[in-house]
Protein backbone atom coordinates (compact mmCIF):
# COMPACT_ATOMS: atom_id res chain seq x y z
CA UNK A 1 0.00 0.00 0.00
CA UNK A 2 1.51 3.36 -1.01
CA UNK A 3 2.33 5.84 1.69
CA UNK A 4 2.43 3.21 4.39
CA UNK A 5 5.56 3.17 6.52
CA UNK A 6 7.55 -0.05 6.40
CA UNK A 7 9.44 -1.47 9.40
CA UNK A 8 12.31 -3.86 8.87
CA UNK A 9 12.33 -6.85 11.13
CA UNK A 10 15.70 -8.00 12.51
CA UNK A 11 17.53 -10.80 10.78
CA UNK A 12 16.71 -14.30 12.00
CA UNK A 13 19.06 -15.35 14.74
CA UNK A 14 20.62 -11.90 15.13
CA UNK A 15 21.46 -10.80 18.66
CA UNK A 16 20.53 -7.19 19.31
CA UNK A 17 22.41 -6.36 22.49
CA UNK A 18 24.77 -7.40 25.24
CA UNK A 19 22.07 -8.72 27.57
CA UNK A 20 20.40 -10.72 24.79
CA UNK A 21 23.75 -12.19 23.74
CA UNK A 22 24.54 -13.30 27.30
CA UNK A 23 21.08 -14.84 27.76
CA UNK A 24 21.31 -16.66 24.43
CA UNK A 25 24.78 -17.95 25.32
CA UNK A 26 23.44 -19.43 28.54
CA UNK A 27 20.48 -21.05 26.79
CA UNK A 28 22.63 -22.53 24.01
CA UNK A 29 25.73 -23.27 26.03
CA UNK A 30 28.30 -25.68 24.56
CA UNK A 31 27.82 -29.27 25.71
CA UNK A 32 30.80 -31.32 26.78
CA UNK A 33 31.03 -34.26 24.37
CA UNK A 34 31.80 -37.85 25.28
CA UNK A 35 34.24 -38.30 22.38
CA UNK A 36 37.26 -36.15 21.55
CA UNK A 37 37.78 -34.94 25.10
CA UNK A 38 41.10 -34.91 26.92
CA UNK A 39 39.85 -34.32 30.47
CA UNK A 40 36.38 -32.86 30.95
CA UNK A 41 35.69 -31.88 27.33
CA UNK A 42 35.51 -28.10 27.90
CA UNK A 43 37.84 -27.23 25.01
CA UNK A 44 36.16 -29.78 22.73
CA UNK A 45 32.74 -28.35 23.63
CA UNK A 46 33.74 -24.77 22.78
CA UNK A 47 35.46 -25.88 19.58
CA UNK A 48 32.47 -27.88 18.31
CA UNK A 49 29.96 -25.21 19.32
CA UNK A 50 31.67 -22.40 17.42
CA UNK A 51 33.42 -24.32 14.64
CA UNK A 52 36.98 -23.94 16.00
CA UNK A 53 39.71 -26.53 16.16
CA UNK A 54 39.75 -27.73 19.82
CA UNK A 55 43.57 -27.67 19.68
CA UNK A 56 43.44 -23.87 19.29
CA UNK A 57 41.18 -23.63 22.34
CA UNK A 58 43.53 -25.82 24.38
CA UNK A 59 46.56 -23.75 23.39
CA UNK A 60 44.69 -20.57 24.30
CA UNK A 61 43.91 -22.01 27.73
CA UNK A 62 47.57 -22.94 28.25
CA UNK A 63 48.68 -19.46 27.18
CA UNK A 64 46.22 -17.75 29.53
CA UNK A 65 47.29 -20.08 32.33
CA UNK A 66 50.95 -19.14 32.00
CA UNK A 67 50.37 -15.53 30.99
CA UNK A 68 47.93 -14.66 33.75
CA UNK A 69 46.86 -17.87 35.48
CA UNK A 70 43.14 -17.64 34.59
CA UNK A 71 43.11 -20.61 32.22
CA UNK A 72 42.72 -23.11 35.08
CA UNK A 73 39.74 -21.41 36.82
CA UNK A 74 38.07 -20.91 33.43
CA UNK A 75 38.38 -24.64 32.68
CA UNK A 76 36.96 -25.47 36.12
CA UNK A 77 34.07 -23.06 35.52
CA UNK A 78 33.36 -24.79 32.22
CA UNK A 79 33.44 -28.17 33.92
CA UNK A 80 30.97 -26.87 36.51
CA UNK A 81 28.53 -24.88 34.33
CA UNK A 82 28.62 -26.62 30.93
CA UNK A 83 26.32 -29.68 30.84
CA UNK A 84 27.45 -32.97 29.41
CA UNK A 85 26.28 -34.22 26.05
CA UNK A 86 23.55 -36.40 27.56
CA UNK A 87 22.88 -34.37 30.72
CA UNK A 88 19.75 -32.36 31.38
CA UNK A 89 21.59 -29.61 33.26
CA UNK A 90 25.11 -28.70 34.38
CA UNK A 91 26.77 -29.93 37.55
CA UNK A 92 26.01 -26.71 39.44
CA UNK A 93 22.34 -26.75 38.42
CA UNK A 94 22.09 -30.39 39.46
CA UNK A 95 23.56 -29.43 42.83
CA UNK A 96 20.69 -27.01 43.45
CA UNK A 97 18.08 -29.49 42.23
CA UNK A 98 17.36 -28.25 38.71
CA UNK A 99 17.76 -31.62 36.97
CA UNK A 100 20.01 -34.58 36.27
CA UNK A 101 23.77 -34.35 35.57
CA UNK A 102 26.63 -36.82 35.31
CA UNK A 103 28.58 -34.59 37.74
CA UNK A 104 27.79 -35.77 41.24
CA UNK A 105 26.86 -33.17 43.89
CA UNK A 106 29.99 -33.97 45.93
CA UNK A 107 32.26 -33.48 42.93
CA UNK A 108 30.42 -30.26 42.04
CA UNK A 109 31.28 -28.90 45.51
CA UNK A 110 34.93 -29.89 44.97
CA UNK A 111 34.94 -28.06 41.62
CA UNK A 112 33.50 -24.94 43.29
CA UNK A 113 36.22 -24.94 45.94
CA UNK A 114 38.98 -25.47 43.37
CA UNK A 115 37.56 -22.69 41.20
CA UNK A 116 37.55 -20.17 44.04
CA UNK A 117 41.08 -21.10 45.12
CA UNK A 118 42.54 -21.03 41.61
CA UNK A 119 40.77 -17.79 40.69
CA UNK A 120 42.11 -16.08 43.81
CA UNK A 121 45.61 -17.35 43.09
CA UNK A 122 45.52 -16.20 39.48
CA UNK A 123 44.53 -12.66 40.46
CA UNK A 124 46.81 -12.20 43.49
CA UNK A 125 49.76 -14.46 42.61
CA UNK A 126 50.34 -13.82 38.90
CA UNK A 127 53.97 -13.33 37.88
CA UNK A 128 52.85 -10.82 35.27
CA UNK A 129 51.47 -7.71 36.97
CA UNK A 130 47.70 -7.69 36.41
CA UNK A 131 47.95 -10.76 34.19
CA UNK A 132 45.09 -12.58 35.92
CA UNK A 133 42.59 -9.81 35.24
CA UNK A 134 43.91 -9.33 31.70
CA UNK A 135 43.57 -13.03 30.83
CA UNK A 136 40.08 -13.12 32.38
CA UNK A 137 39.04 -10.14 30.26
CA UNK A 138 40.54 -11.70 27.11
CA UNK A 139 38.67 -14.99 27.63
CA UNK A 140 35.36 -13.25 28.36
CA UNK A 141 35.73 -10.96 25.33
CA UNK A 142 36.64 -13.87 23.04
CA UNK A 143 33.60 -15.89 24.15
CA UNK A 144 31.31 -12.88 23.72
CA UNK A 145 32.57 -12.14 20.21
CA UNK A 146 32.44 -15.80 19.23
CA UNK A 147 28.82 -16.05 20.28
CA UNK A 148 27.92 -12.80 18.55
CA UNK A 149 29.38 -14.02 15.26
CA UNK A 150 28.71 -17.77 15.40
CA UNK A 151 26.05 -18.25 18.04
CA UNK A 152 23.46 -19.26 15.43
CA UNK A 153 25.62 -22.19 14.26
CA UNK A 154 25.79 -25.68 15.77
CA UNK A 155 23.19 -24.96 18.43
CA UNK A 156 22.92 -28.01 20.70
CA UNK A 157 19.59 -29.79 20.91
CA UNK A 158 18.04 -29.78 24.39
CA UNK A 159 18.01 -33.05 26.28
CA UNK A 160 14.50 -34.14 27.22
CA UNK A 161 13.94 -34.66 30.91
CA UNK A 162 13.30 -38.20 32.04
CA UNK A 163 9.77 -38.98 33.11
CA UNK A 164 8.86 -41.67 35.60
CA UNK A 165 6.23 -44.21 34.69
CA UNK A 166 4.08 -46.21 37.14
CA UNK A 167 5.10 -49.79 37.60
CA UNK A 168 3.07 -52.26 35.53
CA UNK A 169 0.97 -54.48 37.70
CA UNK A 170 -0.75 -56.49 35.00
CA UNK A 171 -1.11 -60.21 34.76
CA UNK A 172 -1.42 -62.88 32.14
CA UNK A 173 1.36 -62.90 29.55
CA UNK A 174 3.19 -60.05 31.34
CA UNK A 175 3.62 -61.88 34.64
CA UNK A 176 5.41 -65.00 35.71
CA UNK A 177 2.15 -66.69 36.63
CA UNK A 178 -1.15 -66.30 34.84
CA UNK A 179 -3.82 -65.73 37.42
CA UNK A 180 -6.30 -63.91 35.19
CA UNK A 181 -9.51 -65.52 34.25
CA UNK A 182 -10.57 -65.34 30.62
CA UNK A 183 -13.75 -63.33 30.37
CA UNK A 184 -16.70 -65.23 29.12
CA UNK A 185 -18.18 -63.96 25.87
CA UNK A 186 -21.12 -61.72 26.40
CA UNK A 187 -24.27 -63.44 25.48
CA UNK A 188 -26.97 -61.04 24.56
CA UNK A 189 -29.10 -59.64 21.80
CA UNK A 190 -27.34 -58.66 18.50
CA UNK A 191 -29.30 -55.71 17.10
CA UNK A 192 -27.80 -56.05 13.56
CA UNK A 193 -28.16 -59.83 13.25
CA UNK A 194 -25.45 -59.70 10.50
CA UNK A 195 -23.13 -62.51 9.53
CA UNK A 196 -19.48 -61.37 10.03
CA UNK A 197 -18.46 -63.32 6.93
CA UNK A 198 -20.62 -61.06 4.85
CA UNK A 199 -18.99 -57.77 5.88
CA UNK A 200 -17.63 -55.71 2.98
CA UNK A 201 -14.12 -54.59 4.11
CA UNK A 202 -11.75 -52.39 2.01
CA UNK A 203 -8.88 -54.09 0.25
CA UNK A 204 -5.34 -53.68 1.61
CA UNK A 205 -3.25 -51.03 -0.23
CA UNK A 206 -0.82 -52.44 -2.81
CA UNK A 207 2.79 -52.83 -1.68
CA UNK A 208 5.07 -50.06 -2.95
CA UNK A 209 8.09 -51.00 -4.97
CA UNK A 210 11.45 -50.17 -3.26
CA UNK A 211 13.07 -47.00 -4.46
CA UNK A 212 16.28 -47.40 -6.45
CA UNK A 213 19.47 -46.85 -4.45
CA UNK A 214 21.17 -43.58 -5.51
CA UNK A 215 24.72 -43.94 -6.82
CA UNK A 216 27.52 -43.08 -4.35
CA UNK A 217 28.76 -39.48 -4.62
CA UNK A 218 31.85 -38.97 -6.67
CA UNK A 219 35.05 -38.17 -4.79
CA UNK A 220 35.96 -34.52 -4.65
CA UNK A 221 39.39 -33.42 -3.55
CA UNK A 222 39.28 -31.14 -0.49
CA UNK A 223 39.83 -27.51 -1.33
CA UNK A 224 42.65 -25.76 0.45
CA UNK A 225 41.59 -22.86 2.56
CA UNK A 226 43.07 -19.51 1.64
CA UNK A 227 46.06 -18.67 3.78
CA UNK A 228 45.21 -16.31 6.60
CA UNK A 229 47.27 -13.21 7.23
CA UNK A 230 46.63 -13.34 10.97
CA UNK A 231 49.70 -15.49 11.65
CA UNK A 232 52.12 -13.27 9.72
CA UNK A 233 50.72 -10.07 11.23
CA UNK A 234 50.86 -11.49 14.75
CA UNK A 235 54.42 -12.74 14.30
CA UNK A 236 55.56 -9.33 13.05
CA UNK A 237 53.84 -7.59 15.97
CA UNK A 238 55.42 -10.04 18.42
CA UNK A 239 58.90 -9.34 17.03
CA UNK A 240 58.32 -5.58 17.29
CA UNK A 241 57.06 -5.98 20.87
CA UNK A 242 60.11 -8.04 21.86
CA UNK A 243 62.50 -5.56 20.23
CA UNK A 244 60.86 -2.58 21.90
CA UNK A 245 60.99 -4.32 25.27
CA UNK A 246 64.68 -5.17 24.92
CA UNK A 247 65.53 -1.59 23.90
CA UNK A 248 63.58 -0.21 26.85
CA UNK A 249 65.41 -2.58 29.20
CA UNK A 250 68.80 -1.60 27.79
CA UNK A 251 67.94 2.07 28.28
CA UNK A 252 67.34 1.60 31.99
CA UNK A 253 63.62 0.78 32.28
CA UNK A 254 63.73 -1.69 35.15
CA UNK A 255 60.25 -3.13 34.45
CA UNK A 256 61.31 -4.53 31.06
CA UNK A 257 63.22 -7.56 32.27
CA UNK A 258 63.21 -10.93 30.52
CA UNK A 259 60.09 -12.19 32.28
CA UNK A 260 57.96 -9.18 31.40
CA UNK A 261 59.20 -9.06 27.80
CA UNK A 262 58.27 -12.72 27.28
CA UNK A 263 54.94 -12.05 28.96
CA UNK A 264 54.20 -9.19 26.56
CA UNK A 265 55.14 -11.28 23.53
CA UNK A 266 53.06 -14.18 24.82
CA UNK A 267 50.11 -11.83 25.23
CA UNK A 268 50.45 -10.69 21.62
CA UNK A 269 50.56 -14.31 20.45
CA UNK A 270 47.49 -15.12 22.56
CA UNK A 271 45.55 -12.27 20.96
CA UNK A 272 46.66 -13.57 17.56
CA UNK A 273 45.34 -17.05 18.42
CA UNK A 274 41.98 -15.58 19.40
CA UNK A 275 41.85 -13.53 16.19
CA UNK A 276 42.86 -16.61 14.21
CA UNK A 277 39.92 -18.51 15.71
CA UNK A 278 37.59 -15.98 14.05
CA UNK A 279 39.52 -15.80 10.78
CA UNK A 280 40.05 -19.60 10.66
CA UNK A 281 43.82 -19.26 10.55
CA UNK A 282 46.91 -18.59 12.62
CA UNK A 283 47.51 -22.20 13.69
CA UNK A 284 51.23 -21.70 13.08
CA UNK A 285 51.31 -19.44 16.13
CA UNK A 286 51.00 -22.55 18.30
CA UNK A 287 54.62 -23.39 17.49
CA UNK A 288 55.63 -19.96 18.80
CA UNK A 289 53.39 -19.98 21.87
CA UNK A 290 54.66 -23.28 23.28
CA UNK A 291 58.39 -22.38 23.56
CA UNK A 292 57.49 -18.91 24.82
CA UNK A 293 55.28 -20.43 27.51
CA UNK A 294 58.06 -22.82 28.54
CA UNK A 295 60.61 -19.99 28.64
CA UNK A 296 58.27 -17.85 30.73
CA UNK A 297 57.67 -20.71 33.14
CA UNK A 298 61.41 -21.31 33.53
CA UNK A 299 62.28 -17.65 33.99
CA UNK A 300 59.61 -17.14 36.65
CA UNK A 301 61.07 -19.82 38.89
CA UNK A 302 62.92 -18.64 41.98
CA UNK A 303 66.52 -18.52 40.64
CA UNK A 304 65.63 -16.35 37.66
CA UNK A 305 63.27 -13.77 39.07
CA UNK A 306 65.83 -10.95 38.65
CA UNK A 307 67.28 -12.07 35.35
CA UNK A 308 68.56 -8.98 33.54
CA UNK A 309 69.27 -8.64 29.84
CA UNK A 310 71.48 -5.57 30.21
CA UNK A 311 75.22 -5.79 29.76
CA UNK A 312 77.44 -7.37 27.16
CA UNK A 313 78.29 -10.90 26.19
CA UNK A 314 81.60 -12.77 26.57
CA UNK A 315 84.32 -12.93 29.21
CA UNK A 316 85.76 -9.80 30.82
CA UNK A 317 88.71 -9.35 33.23
CA UNK A 318 88.82 -5.76 34.52
CA UNK A 319 91.87 -4.72 36.63
CA UNK A 320 91.33 -1.13 37.85
CA UNK A 321 94.57 0.69 38.74
CA UNK A 322 92.98 3.71 40.49
CA UNK A 323 89.73 4.76 42.07
CA UNK A 324 88.92 6.69 38.90
CA UNK A 325 89.06 3.45 36.91
CA UNK A 326 86.93 1.56 39.43
CA UNK A 327 83.32 1.37 38.24
CA UNK A 328 80.46 1.42 40.73
CA UNK A 329 78.70 -1.31 38.72
CA UNK A 330 80.09 -4.14 36.60
CA UNK A 331 77.10 -5.61 34.76
CA UNK A 332 77.15 -8.44 32.26
CA UNK A 333 74.41 -10.41 30.51
CA UNK A 334 76.33 -13.63 29.87
CA UNK A 335 79.94 -14.68 30.27
CA UNK A 336 82.62 -14.92 32.98
CA UNK A 337 83.72 -11.91 35.05
CA UNK A 338 87.15 -11.86 36.75
CA UNK A 339 87.51 -8.62 38.74
CA UNK A 340 90.94 -7.94 40.32
CA UNK A 341 90.96 -5.24 43.03
CA UNK A 342 94.50 -5.88 44.27
CA UNK A 343 96.05 -3.07 42.16
CA UNK A 344 94.02 -0.30 43.75
CA UNK A 345 95.99 2.02 46.04
CA UNK A 346 95.13 2.06 49.76
CA UNK A 347 93.18 5.06 50.94
CA UNK A 348 89.55 6.05 51.30
CA UNK A 349 86.91 3.31 51.51
CA UNK A 350 85.30 2.28 48.22
CA UNK A 351 82.52 0.01 47.06
CA UNK A 352 81.42 -1.73 43.88
CA UNK A 353 78.70 -4.05 42.65
CA UNK A 354 79.11 -6.98 40.26
CA UNK A 355 76.01 -8.34 38.50
CA UNK A 356 76.14 -11.25 36.06
CA UNK A 357 73.26 -12.90 34.21
CA UNK A 358 74.77 -16.25 33.28
CA UNK A 359 78.40 -17.24 33.96
CA UNK A 360 81.00 -17.47 36.69
CA UNK A 361 82.08 -14.44 38.69
CA UNK A 362 85.36 -14.16 40.57
CA UNK A 363 86.50 -11.16 42.65
CA UNK A 364 90.02 -10.92 44.15
CA UNK A 365 90.68 -8.44 46.98
CA UNK A 366 93.94 -7.43 48.79
CA UNK A 367 95.14 -9.80 51.52
CA UNK A 368 94.82 -7.22 54.34
CA UNK A 369 91.54 -5.54 53.26
CA UNK A 370 88.50 -5.30 55.52
CA UNK A 371 85.66 -6.46 53.26
CA UNK A 372 81.92 -6.18 53.87
CA UNK A 373 80.36 -8.59 51.39
CA UNK A 374 77.02 -9.74 50.03
CA UNK A 375 77.36 -12.75 47.71
CA UNK A 376 74.49 -14.57 46.02
CA UNK A 377 73.72 -16.79 43.04
CA UNK A 378 70.39 -18.11 41.88
CA UNK A 379 71.72 -21.48 40.75
CA UNK A 380 75.28 -22.58 41.44
CA UNK A 381 77.98 -22.48 44.11
CA UNK A 382 78.79 -19.45 46.25
CA UNK A 383 82.15 -19.16 48.03
CA UNK A 384 83.08 -16.03 49.98
CA UNK A 385 86.14 -16.07 52.30
CA UNK A 386 85.69 -19.73 53.15
CA UNK A 387 81.93 -19.65 53.58
CA UNK A 388 80.06 -21.78 51.03
CA UNK A 389 76.64 -22.85 49.87
CA UNK A 390 75.57 -24.71 46.77
CA UNK A 391 72.25 -25.32 45.07
CA UNK A 392 69.26 -23.49 43.66
CA UNK A 393 67.66 -20.52 45.40
CA UNK A 394 70.07 -20.58 48.35
CA UNK A 395 70.29 -17.59 50.71
CA UNK A 396 72.96 -14.95 50.17
CA UNK A 397 76.22 -15.02 52.12
CA UNK A 398 76.44 -11.74 54.03
CA UNK A 399 79.09 -10.60 56.50
CA UNK A 400 82.43 -8.89 57.11
CA UNK A 401 85.89 -10.43 56.81
CA UNK A 402 88.94 -8.52 58.13
CA UNK A 403 91.57 -10.99 56.99
CA UNK A 404 94.29 -12.69 58.99
CA UNK A 405 95.72 -9.40 60.32
CA UNK A 406 92.41 -8.25 61.78
CA UNK A 407 90.78 -4.83 61.43
CA UNK A 408 92.73 -1.85 60.17
CA UNK A 409 93.10 -2.56 56.45
CA UNK A 410 91.57 -0.99 53.37
CA UNK A 411 87.77 -0.90 53.73
CA UNK A 412 85.85 -2.38 50.77
CA UNK A 413 82.10 -2.86 50.37
CA UNK A 414 81.38 -5.55 47.81
CA UNK A 415 78.12 -6.91 46.42
CA UNK A 416 78.20 -9.81 43.94
CA UNK A 417 75.10 -11.35 42.42
CA UNK A 418 74.63 -14.02 39.73
CA UNK A 419 71.50 -15.48 38.23
CA UNK A 420 73.15 -18.68 36.99
CA UNK A 421 76.76 -19.62 37.68
CA UNK A 422 79.34 -19.78 40.45
CA UNK A 423 80.40 -16.85 42.64
CA UNK A 424 83.79 -16.68 44.34
CA UNK A 425 85.32 -13.88 46.45
CA UNK A 426 88.85 -14.52 47.78
CA UNK A 427 92.03 -12.80 48.83
CA UNK A 428 95.19 -12.41 46.82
Amino acid sequence: MSGASETRSPKPGALNGFEETVKDFWVSRPRRPHSGRKLAGVAAAIGRRYGIDPVVVRIALVVTTIFGGFGVPFYLLGWLFLPGESDEVSGFESLIGRGRSSVSPAFAVVLMVLTVVSAGGSITGSWFDGGGLISCALIATALYLLHRSRGHENRPAPVAARTSYPAFTGNGAFTMTDTAEAPSPARGWDPLAADPAGWDLPDAPPAQEPRPTPPPPSYQAPQRRPRSKVGSATFALAVLTAGAGVLAGLNGAAWFDAQHIIGLVLGVVGIGLVAGAFARGGRGLIGLAIPLAIAGLVLTSAPFKSFDVRGGLGDISPVPQSLAELQPLYQHAAGDIDLDLTKLPAGAPYSTTVSNGAGDTTVIVPADADVTFDCHTGAGETSCFGRRNDGVGEAALVGTDNGADGPGGQKITLKVSNNVGNVEVRRD
